[in-house]
């Protein structure tokens, strides 16, 4: 099964050129930023780490990364969101290294290599969700943690995260996301501990669209921030 599906490329494609307008499409993705980072520099030190970003976009998790400190690979499998996050880190006297390719390629090439790796709001987007976890475990060194975002599949996650923001409020494009592709916690937890990663924090997230502000709760619940790592 693909890791990369051609029509979730061809929908980031006609969203690059206004992914850092907070009032864009990607606006939400801002809101969710610094609640997703705060978790990230919680439980892992970031100043002279070395970290991926898979599903990087425009580059809101790199450049946060970078800023943090971190030396940052980040990847995307859409040419032109690369190129966009390419401009913006050049505007904003960034070292990152852009790369277009998939979680396998830079998986290949630089196993055992990070000591964090980043996966936010990605894995919804993919078809082989198992594989995808494979390569982002294959990418850590002995130590290194992984990050991820995503939506909880359960009917308040379709009624928020499909129906208001698609349909209702047209905060995102339709069709971005696929109830059947929400993971419960439980589902991804396992699907890490089938690699050999072992859990060490969860976290909700919760966005409101109506005042567009992004904060973390305590409970896992519609949006949620998952950390997991490779043991020593």
């Amino acid at each position: 099964m693909s890791l990369v599906d051609p029509a979730e490329v061809a929908r980031f494609k006609q969203q690059a050129a206004r992914w850092w307008d907070e009032s864009g499409p990607a606006g939400p993705l801002h809101h969710l930023n610094r609640p997703r980072m705060s978790f990230v520099s919680e439980h892992a030190d970031l100043c002279g780490a070395r970290a991926a970003d898979v599903g990087c976009g425009g580059g809101l998790v790199s450049e946060a990364l970078a800023n943090s400190g971190a030396k940052v690979t980040a990847i995307d499998a859409t040419a032109e969101l690369i190129e966009v996050a390419k401009l913006h880190a050049l505007e904003s006297e960034l070292e990152i290294d852009y790369r277009c390719c998939t979680a396998k390629a830079l998986a290949d090439e630089s196993a055992g290599s990070f000591d964090v790796v980043t996966a936010l709001e990605l894995i919804e987007h993919v078809p082989d969700q198992a594989g995808l976890i494979a390569d982002l475990a294959r990418m850590l060194r002995p130590g290194g943690k992984l990050f991820l975002s995503t939506l909880d599949r359960r009917p308040m996650s379709f009624l928020l995260g499909i129906v208001a923001a698609e349909y209702v409020l047209s905060l995102l494009p339709r069709g971005t996301h696929r109830y059947d592709r929400f993971l419960r916690p439980s589902e991804l937890i396992g699907l890490g501990r089938d690699v050999g990663l072992q859990p060490v924090a969860i976290g909700g997230l919760f966005y409101d669209p109506l005042s567009r502000r992004a904060w973390r709760t305590d409970k896992p619940q519609i949006n949620y921030l998952l950390c997991m790592q490779r043991p020593l």
